[in-house]
């Protein structure tokens, strides 16, 4: 894996984990599942909201929103940082990326469609990020809330350590 590359990680019940890596090739196809998501969600995703979008699928990594403001100040000279914050805002609101806390950096969600909590394995040394799409995660954390009466607003499980590059020799 590349540095600071995002991987989707599927871990099915009965089998080896399955990779899904998304790098540039599938950018535009994952800009698409977003447009259709908002068409039918009744959603707008202006010019600037899917520029950003793009920006951030075509990192193929985790990227921070100065990062972005840079590559969108190339593009047209005259980009704000709330310009920048205003459309991750909304691209998070509705599902579209995932925001890093811990990095404090976006990667895009590669399940537009539905609302779904996963967590990440991080690198702390190359910043690779892995998305561990295991629905039993997410349920083990939803009845654990439920059985201490907690209602969860939000749910961004980080795991940090080394990738298997990194942990190379």
């Amino acid at each position: 894996m590349m540095q600071g590359e995002v991987n989707r990680l599927s871990l099915p019940l009965s089998s080896k984990p399955h990779v899904h890596d998304h790098h540039h090739d599938d950018a535009q196809s994952f800009v698409r599942a977003v447009e259709h998501a908002s068409e039918e969600r009744g959603l707008r995703l202006t010019p600037l909201r899917k520029e950003v979008l793009e920006l951030v699928a075509a990192a193929g990594k985790p990227v921070k929103a100065y990062d972005l403001l840079d590559q969108l100040r190339e593009r047209h000279g005259n980009a704000a940082p709330p310009t920048v914050y205003r459309a991750l805002d909304f691209l998070l609101e509705h599902g579209f990326i995932h925001k890093l806390e811990s990095i404090n950096a976006f990667v895009s969600c590669h399940h537009p469609a539905e609302a779904h909590q996963v967590p990440f394995l991080i690198c702390d040394n190359c910043s690779s990020a892995q998305e561990v799409c295991d629905e039993r995660v997410a349920e083990l954390i939803e009845a654990q809330a439920k059985a201490f009466g907690f209602r969860p607003q939000a749910q961004t499980l980080e795991v940090h350590g080394l990738c298997k590059n990194c942990r190379k020799p």
